[in-house]
């Protein structure tokens, strides 16, 4: 029941946002933040993502910087477990991989929370220790909260990462070959209309 309420606000919001600006929230982010809004276009279509640059200002930094070398394209999720999140952005696809630019300090927050929709930096036991691999939460985790970064808000297509292939349970969530992968991943401020 709560769910549905959830996808009922937001629809409601959706329609409110085009009916009021004649745009939907992804593209009236994207006019008003082009350079902190991402499209991430997976196989069944475009999610696009807010960063949060007031939240975690040196992990967004390193995502667009990423992203402007194209680091994501093709890149797997790896590890998917149903009702909790999907991981992305290790280019090996085993989950020990990330870039070579480094890792980047925690910015952990109280102020935000892990929700449905909420992209968050992955990270080994070092809290100091997040590179490139992230994740986007299927389900609130609020295990999570204090614990890792949060770096952006999936603020449409949440239905295509819901498409996303599911992993093993059995084997914390691995996914079989072939995983689902990302097609693109840019920075809105980057992509020609």
């Amino acid at each position: 029941m709560r769910r549905r309420t959830l996808l009922a606000g937001a629809a409601t919001a959706t329609l409110t946002a085009t009916t009021l600006t004649g745009l939907t929230m992804s593209e009236a982010a994207a006019a008003t933040d082009p350079q902190n809004t991402v499209y991430l276009d997976l196989k069944d279509g475009r999610v696009v993502i807010q960063l949060l640059p007031d939240i975690a200002p040196k992990h967004v930094e390193h995502v667009k910087a990423l992203i402007k070398q194209g680091f994501y394209d093709g890149t797997p999720f790896h590890r998917v477990i149903e009702g909790f999140m999907a991981q992305g952005g290790d280019p090996t696809g085993t989950g020990t991989g990330g870039s070579k630019l480094g890792t980047v300090p925690a910015e952990f927050t109280r102020s935000k929370h892990f929700l449905r929709g909420t992209v968050g930096a992955a990270r080994s036991s070092d809290p100091n220790s997040a590179d490139s691999q992230f994740f986007i939460m299927f389900a609130p985790g609020p295990s999570l909260d204090g614990q890792y970064t949060i770096w952006g808000q999936v603020i449409s297509g949440m239905e295509f990462v819901d498409k996303i292939k599911r992993g093993d349970p059995a084997r914390n969530g691995v996914v079989a070959p072939p995983p689902d992968k990302i097609v693109h991943m840019r920075l809105a401020a980057d992509v020609k209309s």
